[in-house]
C-alpha cells in the first residue's frame, strides 16, 4: 500500500489525474472503475482539462461505476449515472455505451448483481479501480459488517452514510436508504486501486483503512490485502497517521527511482 500525502485537495487530484492518464496513454483500450461523490469531483475536472487541453483520447476506454442508488432514474439529478455524465462523460470523448452504472431500477437485483460481475468480467476486469472512503471507512456503499467477499448486490445504506448524503438531498428522509453496489469482493479484484480522501472528518476512516486491522466493521481496511494500493491524501486527511514519516520516505524512495537519482549509490 503507497500513501501519497499532498498538500490540498486540488494537488492531490492531479497526482490522482496523472496516474488515470498514464493508464489511458499507455493502454487505449483499458476498463476504469469510478466512484461519484464529492470527493472524485477535482480528479474528474482534471482528466476533462487533459482531454481538452492535452488530447487525453478516452475514445476505447470502458467504465464500471461501483455503485447507483435504488429507485432513482437515470434522469434524476442525484442519481450516479446522471452524476457521472454531467461529471465527466458529456466532456470527454468516451462512448457512452462502453459506460456502466448498477441498474437502481432492476426488477430482481440478484440477477441484476450478476449480470454486472459478468459485464466486469467479459470486459476482462477492472484495471484502475477509483475509490473514496465513507467517514466510517466503507467502500462503495459496503457498509460496516459488509462480507470482504461480497459481490455486487443490495444494500441497506447505513444511519452514518444517509447523513452524509443528506446534504445532496436536502434533507435525510429524501436519501434512498437502498442501494445497489460493487462488493468488497468485486473491488479487490481490480489489478489496482486508487483510493482519495480529503478533509479532517476522513482522517479517522484513512488512520483505520491504512494503519487498523483488517475488519468487516471498516471495509476499506481490506485494501490492505490487494497486492497495489495507492491512497493518496490532503493533509488534513493524512493528519491521525501514525507513520506519516515513512510514507514520506517512502515516496522519497519513488522519486528517486524515477528519476534515477539514488544518492548513496553516488557517494559510493
Amino acid at each position: 500500500m503507497r500513501v501519497i500525502i499532498e498538500s490540498t485537495p486540488e494537488a492531490a487530484s492531479r497526482r490522482a489525474a496523472q496516474m488515470v492518464a498514464r493508464l489511458v496513454r499507455q493502454k487505449p483500450v483499458c476498463t476504469l472503475g469510478l466512484a461519484t461523490g464529492g470527493t472524485p469531483l477535482k480528479l474528474y475536472g482534471e482528466l476533462i482539462r487533459m482531454h481538452q487541453e492535452e488530447g487525453l483520447d478516452f475514445s476505447r476506454v470502458t467504465t464500471f461505476n461501483l455503485d447507483e442508488y435504488v429507485g432513482l432514474p437515470p434522469s434524476h439529478e442525484q442519481s450516479y449515472r446522471y452524476f457521472m455524465q454531467k461529471n465527466l462523460f458529456d466532456h470527454i470523448n468516451v462512448d457512452v455505451r462502453n459506460t456502466n452504472v448498477p441498474d437502481g431500477r432492476a426488477l430482481d437485483f440478484e440477477k441484476s448483481g450478476e449480470r454486472y460481475e459478468q459485464l466486469i468480467a467479459d470486459a476482462g476486469g477492472i484495471e484502475l479501480q477509483v475509490l473514496g472512503i465513507g467517514t466510517d471507512g466503507h467502500i462503495a456503499f459496503n457498509e460496516p459488517g459488509s462480507s470482504l467477499g461480497s459481490r455486487t448486490r443490495l444494500k441497506t445504506l447505513a444511519p452514518e452514510t444517509v447523513r452524509d448524503n443528506a446534504r445532496f438531498f436536502g434533507s435525510e428522509k429524501a436519501v434512498p436508504k437502498l442501494a445497489i453496489t460493487m462488493g468488497v469482493g468485486t473491488i479487490l479484484e481490480s489489478r489496482r486501486c486508487l483510493l482519495l480522501a480529503f478533509g479532517e472528518n476522513k482522517a479517522d476512516a484513512i488512520a483505520a483503512t491504512v494503519e487498523g486491522p483488517v475488519t468487516a466493521q471498516v471495509t476499506a481496511s481490506a485494501l490492505q490485502l490487494h497486492r497495489e494500493v495507492v491512497i493518496v491524501l490532503d493533509e488534513a486527511a493524512a493528519s491521525k497517521l501514525a507513520r506519516r514519516e515513512y510514507y514520506e520516505e517512502v515516496e522519497n524512495a519513488h522519486r528517486m527511482l524515477e528519476t534515477g537519482k539514488l544518492p548513496w549509490i553516488e557517494e559510493a
